[in-house]
């Protein structure tokens, strides 16, 4: 089946096709979108050493600028798709924007770390309400067929390429203004957008309701399955309130997956979960996110606290990764799955990525960039950029009009769950491992437990490989053997 085939089993746009100017300012908005969504994930993160010297923010306070974000996002996308189905899918898109916008002001304007982070979890509510409809309105706005091939391949590379970017602005912003535009920055950006949504397909609405239960639990179930892995790096697994947090999160998501069992209106319908290649792409793209949201934690605090280097430098060192992922979903990636097998091309990534994970392993004080940092970053960007192309493909592949939302609230929940979920897992391992290298030479022992972090996200790559082996079709696409080739995304 080739990739025309396989997009073409996306719901029906309502947009007649032909219309090339106003699919090309609709890409132009939904994809804009997307950057400025999943960039927000890490631009704060070239920044934390500034946020934590001017508000006074404790080590725990700082980890928590990142993971509140991810997880607000993360565990409501499926309620802000859900929501974007019933509701209308422009609309909830546009109600999501501007509480984005409203919150990026409030992180700018924050005179305290709890205000901060309060900032960060309204962020991400407006996320999860923009991201998933956006997807929805992707579907419902460009025809199937090349259209919205690419389309789907430049909204894929902006999921990947987002991070990168976040971390070269972040660094700009940083150095030449100061911390607080990292926030602001968001702002002029969604104007802009919120004026292009004119452009947009609202599309058909279902009935029902929001399963306000499940989001609850999944929400607050993740956050104390973080809290109790962050904690347990610092206090040790041993600890009571550790303990009682695993309990806690092992209560509410063994209730979420009761009440999406029990529910009529689910926030996952059954539909979406019955396709098992749709099943494995999830599952790989939160393994995907567990490693790669670590890695850029890791490589921050690896070039500002171990190298010395400013803010500036730190996101300009982040180009390769950028470069790496661009050329890996805006070409290569599209010409190998008009070639053969989505299994093949996400194995291939994932080895690539995992081979990167192993290079960046040897991270050491006193080492030149040229041989370890920048050209690591090249390969893990080019096994990265090939996996989040053709899992976004195989998520929205297949599923019907009333579920749009859900199954592109899903693919969205996996990555930033699984971000939130890896970030405090190996950073809690990179701490320990850390600490156990103390008293003695810190620049040593901080790599040291970065490169153990680095392992362990290749460890993930490897499950994802797993994961991808024994869910993903090894069948070669029809346009492997008829000639058809697959629109570049770019």
């Amino acid at each position: 089946m080739s990739l025309q085939d396989r997009t073409e089993a996306v719901p029906k746009a309502s947009a007649p096709p032909g219309q090339g100017g106003k699919l090309g300012l609709a890409l132009l908005v939904i994809a804009a979108a997307q950057l400025m969504l999943v960039l927000d994930n890490t631009i704060v993160a070239v920044a934390l050493p500034s946020m934590q010297s001017a508000l006074g923010l404790s080590e725990s306070a700082l980890g928590w600028v990142v993971t509140a974000y991810a997880l607000a996002f993360g565990g409501l996308l499926l309620a802000g798709g859900r929501a974007g189905d019933l509701f209308g899918r422009r609309r909830m898109f546009r109600i999501g924007l501007v509480l984005f916008t409203g919150a990026s002001l409030l992180g700018g304007l924050a005179g305290s770390g709890e205000v901060l982070v309060t900032a960060r979890v309204l962020q991400g509510l407006g996320a999860a309400i923009a991201a998933p409809t956006a997807l929805s309105l992707l579907a419902t706005t460009f025809p199937a067929g090349p259209a919205r091939n690419k389309a789907l391949g430049v909204y894929g590379a902006m999921g990947g390429l987002g991070s990168v970017v976040g971390l070269l602005l972040g660094g700009a912003l940083t150095e030449y203004l100061n911390w607080r535009w990292v926030m602001y920055v968001n702002v002029p950006i969604a104007v802009l957008v919120l004026i292009g949504t004119g452009v947009l397909v609202e599309g058909d609405r279902e009935r029902g309701k929001v399963d306000v239960p499940g989001a609850f639990t999944a929400t607050f179930g993740f956050a104390a399955l973080v809290y109790a892995i962050t904690r347990a790096g610092t206090e040790g697994i041993g600890d009571s309130v550790t303990l009682i947090g695993l309990a806690v999160a092992l209560v509410l998501l063994v209730a979420f997956v009761a009440i999406q069992r029990s529910s009529r209106a689910p926030m996952i319908p059954g539909s979406v979960l019955a396709d098992k290649s749709r099943v494995g792409a999830n599952l790989i793209m939160f393994l995907m996110g567990a490693g790669m949201l670590a890695t850029f934690y890791f490589l921050t605090l690896y070039m500002q606290l171990v190298k010395g280097y400013e803010p500036m430098v730190t996101g300009l060192a982040y180009l390769p990764f950028a470069v790496g992922i661009g050329l890996a979903a805006g070409g290569i990636g599209p010409q190998l799955l008009a070639k053969t097998s989505e299994r093949s091309v996400i194995t291939v990534g994932l080895l690539i990525g995992i081979a990167g994970m192993l290079w960046f392993s040897l991270l050491a004080p006193g080492q030149n960039a040229l041989f370890v940092l920048l050209p690591a970053q090249l390969v893990s960007g080019l096994g990265l950029g090939l996996v989040f192309v053709t899992v976004t493909v195989i998520c929205v592949r297949g599923v019907a009009p009333q579920d749009t939302g859900a199954a592109s609230g899903l693919v969205n929940t996996a990555q930033q769950i699984g971000g939130a979920i890896g970030l405090a897992l190996l950073a809690a391992t990179a701490q320990h491992i850390t600490e156990g290298k103390l008293p003695g030479n810190v620049p040593e022992a901080l790599s040291d437990g970065y490169s153990y972090g680095f392992l362990l996200g290749g460890g993930m790559y490897l499950l994802a490989l797993v994961a991808a082996v024994l869910t993903i079709p090894a069948t070669a696409p029809q346009a492997h053997r008829d000639g058809e080739h697959v629109p570049a995304a770019f």
